[in-house]
């Protein structure tokens, strides 16, 4: 085809088409969230070439394909509606290349930031029984799937849960420097720590508010962790002293709030939803647990604990719905042996639902808006 008959595509015609596509994770045009990197044509032979470098701001190890197919096609889609003939869009070679690299969104407070982590999230729950533990460790791993450098900090200083579903032997401990720092254990490509890696199982552990809060704190500055890109937080249930003190002095970047869809897990929702508003640490999405369960014996799919209660909450705050979860017997055995789902069978249904999750929850951090948020403030309680 004649190089003239290409003139009227341009390198700004492409440019505008490429950042107009809808991002499927952020749900907004890339030129919104300015993932588009960079855009050339060459117009001047007989076959124009378009080349297109996109840099997503999340992992995203496993769509790479079939996201640079998805935006070959809306490409080729456009120019078609914009007039153009079929012969000529069929004649374009185009050249799509998506990679991905995970930015600082550390929160604008008077607390410092952690010197080898780059975001913080925050995996909670109103209550427990909710499956928020099981929910922070396959995410933590989904994320490290996608190609991030993840870290999972343990923060349930009563209930340690996360040396045993990750395989960690009773008697292992952390590595010591110099008195005074931990080297965190390392468990299916994570970088974890847990007050579980520093008592036995059976040492309860009796502390008042203050100690509890100390141990936090220590746990998450004195731990060498190494050039993380998401140090995600297994929260205990509520909105007690661990939550106000992770708010306070610790630089959070944002939650995540599980539930199930029954209605009393999802007025105990609401309550971890407002607590993280009052502290300025903004809620990334929901995430419902347990929405369905599939029978092992006929396949009869039943919501057992409700139906669309993940949603309604979304909706009443204004949050993603991350995503909906089965109670699973996989999930249950696969933590019990030590041997998460997500690690031990990376192709099943359950792993690629919680990537799907994983990608939708960093994809939130990249939202302009994430960026730009207030100082914590410092929470009084008085007898008024």
């Amino acid at each position: 085809m004649p190089a003239s008959e290409h003139s009227s595509i341009s390198r700004d015609l492409i440019a505008q088409i490429v950042g107009e596509y809808i991002d499927p994770y952020t749900q907004e045009p890339l030129a919104y969230t300015d993932f588009v990197a960079s855009v050339e044509t060459n117009t001047e032979s007989d076959s124009a070439e378009i080349r297109v470098d996109i840099m997503l701001g999340y992992p995203a190890a496993g769509i790479i394909d079939e996201y640079q197919q998805a935006v070959a096609q809306h490409v080729k889609d456009a120019l078609l509606a914009k007039g153009q003939s079929a012969d000529l869009v069929q004649s374009i070679k185009l050249h799509i290349t998506v990679a991905y690299q995970v930015a600082s969104h550390t929160r604008s407070s008077n607390v410092a930031g952690l010197e080898q982590v780059k975001n913080i999230i925050a995996i909670a729950s109103g209550k427990g029984g909710v499956g928020k533990s099981a929910t922070a460790l396959n995410i933590a791993l989904a994320l490290h799937q996608e190609g991030a450098t993840v870290a999972l900090l343990d923060a349930d200083i009563y209930g340690p849960s996360q040396p045993l579903m990750l395989g960690i032997p009773p008697e292992q401990r952390p590595e010591v420097r110099e008195q005074k720092y931990f080297y965190p254990i390392e468990a299916h490509g994570l970088q974890t720590m847990s007050m579980g890696y520093l008592v036995t199982e059976k040492t309860p552990m009796v502390w008042r508010g203050p100690m509890v809060s100390g141990a936090l704190t220590q746990m998450v500055n004195q731990t060498l962790w190494r050039n993380v890109d998401y140090l995600i937080v297994d929260m205990p249930p509520g909105t007690g002293d661990i939550q106000l003190t992770l708010s306070q002095q610790v630089p959070v970047t944002g939650s995540a709030i599980v539930t199930t869809p029954q209605d009393i897990a999802l007025l105990d929702a609401k309550k971890g939803i407002e607590m993280f508003r009052k502290v300025n640490i903004p809620c990334l999405g929901i995430i419902e647990n347990m929405a369905t369960h599939i029978c092992s014996q006929c396949g009869h799919n039943e919501a057992i604990f409700g139906d669309g209660g993940g949603e309604r909450i979304a909706k009443e705050y204004d949050v993603p719905l991350l995503g909906s979860l089965p109670l699973s017997m996989e999930i249950r055995k696969g933590l019990d042996e030590g041997k998460p789902t997500v690690a031990t069978n990376p192709d099943s249904v359950l792993a690629k639902q919680y990537r799907q999750i994983a990608r939708q929850l960093a994809a939130q951090l990249c939202l302009p808006e994430r960026k730009q948020s207030r100082a914590a403030p410092k929470i009084v309680v008085s007898n008024d």
